[in-house]
Formats: structure tokens, sequence, C-alpha cells
């Protein structure tokens, strides 16, 4: 039941973590497609707009080259007059040359608003007040183009075409006098230019568009995978930090507890037994209360640096293991050092983990080892520094200790481990009951 209950709740781990790398990775696909539609759309637009400029330019050179070309060299003088005859003539040739699937009316204008000729009869011989547009067309020699007003009365017969294109422009009678050549295209042949110029550009626009989404999701979900690692690292790191942390208060408030405080106890209880003799304090009882505040005293101070390191970047890494080995030695532990092959030079992590490494295994040797002697061999060894630290101890099982006991004894030692693997080193135990115990650690030099 406790390895099925263990299972699943790796899955339903398993479950959240996917869940919540899937979820920024879906809200960037969202966005992804947000950011398609509203680049089709104005892709779309523009295209249009584009379209319909190009077409409205090749509907004004379509009318200058009809108006110029065919139109102005069949108009006479005698058009000027509304002559039956003359248009005709001229209604053959436009029906013929001009007229087409996109140019559904021509008008030919006086300039005092006369219509001289159109291809319906019935407007031949009206006239209209010309537009502002129009007379400057006449004036300034120019090709203007415009959506028509179908509301005019003199485009009352285009209205069923709904929508129309004018394209307007001055051409000359043989005696110099300008008239207006006026035509009318169907407006949804600019649209269907538009709509070309949409579909010719759509594909590789929004294809393009597509295909960087297809490639930045897989990017997304990787980004995001290692993100949530980074996250699941950061927060192992924060639970060892802590359980670290209580775990050394515990072992402190135990030293405290077991030795200093006890000794100190012992001491006053000591003095207070001498100050009720008759001949007061024998200066035997003196000296050994004095010897155990000063045992105490080493004690506490011991302690200080265990809680407060010392800056290992101004003493010196030497110098800071002699004091760890000096608790030993009030413990009755024979010590040896050995720094011969240290740099002075060691970047400050690197030492720290090595000091770390040193205080774990001395705290070990007095407080589990039962040991005589204890060597410590601090130094450089090619391209990584080393700390070991070689006990003559009753030793452990290093597997049946981890397996069985995974949450007791030990903890600075897994937590040396993980910090070992942090920064690309290693530390290795090797032990056994009663062949004592040795602790190595070897961290690159960076």
């Amino acid at each position: 039941m406790g390895e099925r209950g263990e299972r699943r709740g790796r899955r339903q781990g398993e479950r959240r973590g996917w869940v919540i790398v899937a979820i920024p990775v879906l809200q960037f696909a969202l966005a992804g497609v947000a950011a398609l539609v509203i680049v089709g759309l104005a892709v779309s637009v523009a295209s249009r707009r584009v379209g319909e400029r190009e077409a409205i330019v090749d509907a004004r050179s379509e009318a200058l080259a009809k108006g110029q070309a065919v139109v102005q060299p069949a108009v006479t003088d005698a058009l000027l007059k509304v002559d039956p005859d003359t248009a005709e003539a001229l209604d053959k040739i436009v029906r013929k040359q001009v007229l087409s699937s996109s140019i559904v009316r021509v008008k030919i204008w006086r300039a005092d608003g006369t219509i001289l000729y159109s291809d319906e009869e019935r407007l031949i011989g009206a006239r209209y007040p010309l537009g502002a547009e129009e007379v400057e067309a006449l004036r300034k020699d120019r090709v203007q183009a415009e959506v028509s007003d179908l509301q005019r009365p003199e485009n009352r017969f285009e209205r069923p075409a709904k929508k129309l294109l004018e394209v307007y422009l001055p051409i000359r009678t043989p005696d110099g006098t300008r008239v207006l050549f006026e035509t009318y295209f169907r407006y949804d042949a600019v649209v269907s230019s538009g709509q070309e110029v949409w579909r010719a550009f759509a594909p590789l626009s929004l294809g393009s568009l597509v295909i960087l989404e297809l490639v930045q999701i897989p990017l997304a979900w990787g980004l995001a995978r290692r993100l949530r690692r980074r996250q699941i690292e950061r927060e192992r790191l924060l639970d060892r930090a802590i359980g670290a942390s209580a775990h050394e208060r515990r072992r402190i408030a135990a030293d405290l507890h077991d030795g200093v405080v006890q000794d100190l106890a012992g001491v006053s209880y000591a003095l207070a037994a001498a100050a009720r003799q008759p001949d007061g304090p024998s200066p035997e009882a003196l000296d050994s209360a004095a010897a155990s505040v000063r045992s105490s005293i080493e004690a506490l101070r011991t302690l200080l640096v265990e809680i407060y390191p010392p800056d290992l970047a101004q003493e010196g890494l030497a110098p800071a293991i002699d004091d760890l080995l000096s608790r030993a030695t009030a413990a009755g532990v024979e010590t040896h050092v050995d720094t011969s092959t240290l740099a002075a030079n060691l970047p400050r992590p690197v030492a720290e983990l090595l000091y770390r490494t040193v205080q774990e295994a001395l705290r070990n040797v007095v407080g589990h080892a039962s040991a005589t002697n204890a060597t410590v061999s601090v130094g450089v060894d090619g391209s990584s520094a080393f700390a070991e630290v070689v006990d003559d101890g009753s030793g452990f099982d290093v597997e049946a200790t981890s397996a069985s006991r995974p949450d007791e004894g030990h903890v600075g030692l897994r937590g040396l481990r993980d910090l070992a693997g942090d920064v690309g080193g290693r530390l290795t135990i090797r032990s056994a009951p009663g062949a004592g115990t040795t602790i190595r650690m070897e961290v690159p030099i960076r």
C-alpha cells in the first residue's frame, strides 16, 4: 500500500509538473495565434489597399491611353455643336474600342457642363454643372480618378451598377478646344485586383508566420522545461538549506546541553559543596573548577567558530583547519594535518567547501567514531583541490546507513555530497564496521 501510494504521488507530481510547463507554453501559443490573426488582418487590409491603388493607377492609364489614342483623333469641331452625325460616328468607335467588361460608360463634356457625347443617348445634349475636380482637370490638364457619386442626376443611368470609379481627363478638338473625356469603371474590378494582390502576398506572409510559430513552440516548450527544472533545483536547494539549518541548530543545542552546560553545572555544584566546608574551599577544588571553566570556554570558542566560520579569504584555509583540529584534540583524539600542497589563492567557494568537509568529518570523528587518531590532508592535485579526513574509529556500513536511515545521521555528509554535485565536485566515503572511515572531497578549480 505504501509503495502504491508513493507511485501515485510521483505520478501526481509528474502531472503537476507537466501542467506547470504546459500552461506558459499554451499561453505563448495562444499569443502567437493572436499575433498571427492580427498580422493576417493587417496584411489583408494593406494588400487590398495596395491592390486597389494599383487598380486605380491602371484605370487612369487605360483611360489616358484610350482617351488620347482612340477618342481624341475621332473628335471633330462639329461635336462641340452637339452634331448627331458626329456623335453617331464617334459612338461606333467607342463601342468597338473603348467600352469593355470593365468600362461601362463614356461621356464627353463641354466646359459649360453640356454632355456632347455618351454611349447612353438620353444624356446627349443635357447640361449639368461640372464638379470642382472636373473643372480643375480641364483647366490644369490633369487625369483625375474618384468613386462616382451615383446620386447626381447625370449618373442616374449608372445606379444599377451600385459603385463605379470615374476617371476623367481633358482631350482636344482639332481647333484646340478642351473637352472632358470621362470613363466609368466597374469598382468590382478594382476590388478583384486588391484580392489578387492579397492572394499573392497572403500565402507567403501568413505561411512564414505559421512556420515561425511552429518553430517557436518547441523552443518555448524546451525553455519552459528548463526553467521548471531550474525551479525544482532551487526548491531542492532551499529545502536542503532549511533542513541543514534546522539540523545545525539541533546539533549546537545538543552540544551545549551535553557539554558546556553540564560542565558548568558540575562546576557550580563543586564550588557550592566546597563553600560549605568548615575550612573553606581547598586549592585542589578551585584548581579543578578553574580547569573545568577553561575547558568550557574552549568548547564555546569551538562552537563559535562552527557557528560563524572564519573569513577564509583573509585568514587562509590552513589556519582555519588548525582551529577545527583543536576540538578533536580536546576530545582526546590525536590529530595530524598535512597542508603542504595547499595553494594560497584558492577560489573562495572551493575553500569554503573544503573547510565544511573537514568540519563535518571531524564532527563525526568526535561525536560518533570513537576514534583515537585522525589525519587531515588538504591540498591541490592538478586541476582539483581536495580535503581528506581519515580516522581509525568504529566505522559504519555506508550503503546500509543510506538505505535504512535516509533521514537520520550523517545529514551533513549528504548535504556536502549535494553541494559537491552543484559545483562539479565529488564526495567519496569509504568505511566499514571496525575499519575506520575515510572522507574525501575533490573540487575542480575554475
